[in-house]
């Protein structure tokens, strides 16, 4: 689901990157804050950081004792993405495993969808594999699929700084499968 949200963040500001009057660029301040977000990427609450689409308010920045360094609040207005179970999704094919396919879907790039979960769907070995319906609906590298969202889950891995979400999918429904053929064509 897309919604935004108003934040509250603190951006820092190295001592050495102020003038010599003391003072700092907003657009410098913008865009250490669009840096802090671009390595944050997610978060398990909100969902996936997707773009500032206002900036409300520069408060007047604090120094810290010890470093001299500011840090500068900053209220801003940013798009979320936040996926649901249940909610109807598209995704693109980006592996075909015998198990089932991954798909990338916005920025989410661990969807997995079962064997099990494309009912009337059989798996082709091949150079190119694919997953094949009885009506020759194909599933495969680079297809376009929509998909019901079975479950999420925020994975978080200290050891290289991971946060992200990974979600599970079905076809089991009205209206679900290829969108459009690896060639971009609508099916």
């Amino acid at each position: 689901m897309f919604y935004e949200v108003e934040l509250l963040r603190e951006v820092a500001v190295l001592a050495e990157s102020l003038d010599r009057d003391k003072l700092v660029s907003s657009r410098f301040i913008v865009t250490r804050l669009l840096e802090g977000l671009l390595s944050e990427k997610a978060d398990e609450d909100l969902g996936y950081f997707l773009a500032v689409t206002g900036l409300k308010r520069i408060g007047k920045g604090e120094v810290v004792r010890n470093s001299g360094d500011v840090f500068f609040p900053v209220v801003f207005n940013c798009r979320m993405f936040l996926p649901h179970k249940g909610e109807i999704l598209e995704g693109v094919v980006h592996h075909v495993y015998r198990l089932g396919v991954f798909l990338r879907c916005g920025p989410v790039k661990y969807v997995f969808l079962s064997a099990r979960k494309m009912p009337n769907y059989r798996y082709v070995v091949g150079e190119k594999p694919v997953f094949l319906h009885d009506d020759l609906a194909r599933i495969e590298k680079d297809v376009v699929v929509r998909f019901e969202v079975l479950g999420v889950r925020w994975i978080e891995r200290r050891e290289d700084i991971t946060k992200e979400f990974m979600m599970l999918a079905s076809l089991q429904g009205d209206l679900l499968g290829p969108v459009t053929g690896p060639d971009g064509l609508d099916l």
